[in-house]
């Protein structure tokens, strides 16, 4: 094999930055699509130059793609994915991967033993900025880490939610602020402070006439020591970026969005400090760069040619998830979770 052939599954509005990012990634060529709804399919293959199959089925039974990219509704992913795998297809499904825990080990399971790579969509692991933090904090310019805090008050229109009947529903969508729109944020401050051991949460819906939370709140005790906090809401207007700060007795660093606001630590930073993010989706889900979409796909890409090491597999994919779920179930028990049980 000399090209990935893609076909992207799901032609709603993520679809579109798959595709653009399909097309700057080299050595990939998208050749196919497939939506439960055919009109949709139809107009999305036709703007895109595309196959439109009639069923998923047939898709995976073609030998024309290589590889899958799922871009269905969050309930789908994880049966979806299962499919294409024993297909001999490989895999690259938006978040979240899973809606259950249980999910997710089935879905790894899958991955282990099919022959092929998976991988979540977690863009914002493949950001400079988030690779700089980590660099800092790999070499102890923080010091130890003290503390925390992940930042996500967002605004989501009612018109958002009846954009599409599975939004804000437990079967379809899994969760609210952190399941849909936070869990990036969740992986990216899981990424960088470690593993947590306990976490209490609340979870709740305000002013959304929809099943699931629109506001959470989570405090967390890591196993390091550092504790920290996650806010997680769709109903902040305006909206704000997302910040993620870390904290530790010699240096913190501020992050929002992909942009590095604050550098106060002893070693250089390689990036500019103190330049407000482009691209906020605060209000505009899609708002978002393309720029980690791209990065992702041209490591997903490089991992089925050349065994290039995959930096979101389906493991990894599994840790936010533990954190989303436990503040739900703290927030449902009043109690706290034990986050060291939840882990494989």
């Amino acid at each position: 094999m000399t090209k990935v052939r893609y076909a992207i599954i799901g032609c709603g509005g993520i679809a579109a930055k798959h595709a653009l990012a399909i097309r700057e990634t080299p050595d990939a060529e998208l050749v196919a699509c497939c939506d439960q709804v055919r009109d949709s399919a139809l107009r999305f293959a036709e703007a895109n130059k595309l196959h439109a199959f009639d069923t998923y089925e047939e898709l995976l039974a073609s030998d024309t793609v290589d590889a899958v990219s799922l871009c269905t509704p969050s309930g789908l992913h994880t049966p979806q994915a299962i499919q294409a795998i024993e297909a001999g297809k490989h895999v690259l499904l938006e978040k979240p991967m899973s809606l259950t825990l249980e999910e997710a080990d089935r879905l790894i399971e899958a991955a282990d033993k099919g022959g092929v790579k998976v991988g979540v969509i977690s863009q914002y692991r493949f950001s400079p900025a988030v690779a700089e933090i980590r660099r800092a904090i790999e070499a102890g310019a923080l010091g130890r880490i003290t503390s925390g805090s992940l930042q996500m008050k967002y605004w989501r229109s009612k018109e958002y939610y009846a954009s599409g009947a599975w939004r804000g529903t437990w079967a379809l969508d899994g969760g609210g602020a952190l399941m849909n729109q936070g869990i990036h944020g969740v992986d990216i401050f899981r990424y960088l402070m470690g593993a947590p051991k306990t976490l209490t949460g609340y979870a709740r819906t305000q002013i959304h006439d929809i099943e699931v939370e629109d506001s959470a709140v989570a405090i967390i005790e890591f196993e390091g020591g550092a504790i920290g906090t996650i806010e997680g809401s769709t109903a902040c207007y305006p909206g704000y970026p997302r910040r993620v700060e870390i904290c530790g007795d010699k240096g913190s660093i501020v992050l929002e969005e992909d942009a590095i606001l604050k550098w106060d630590v002893d070693i250089p930073c390689q990036l500019p400090v103190g330049k407000p993010a482009d691209n906020v989706a605060s209000s505009d889900p899609m708002a978002i760069s393309n720029a980690g979409h791209v990065r992702h796909f041209a490591n997903f890409t490089n991992a089925i040619l050349h065994n290039e090491p995959l930096l979101a597999d389906a493991r990894t994919g599994r840790l936010p998830l533990e954190i989303i779920l436990s503040v739900y179930k703290s927030s449902q028990t009043g109690r706290p979770v034990d986050m060291e049980a939840l882990r494989i």
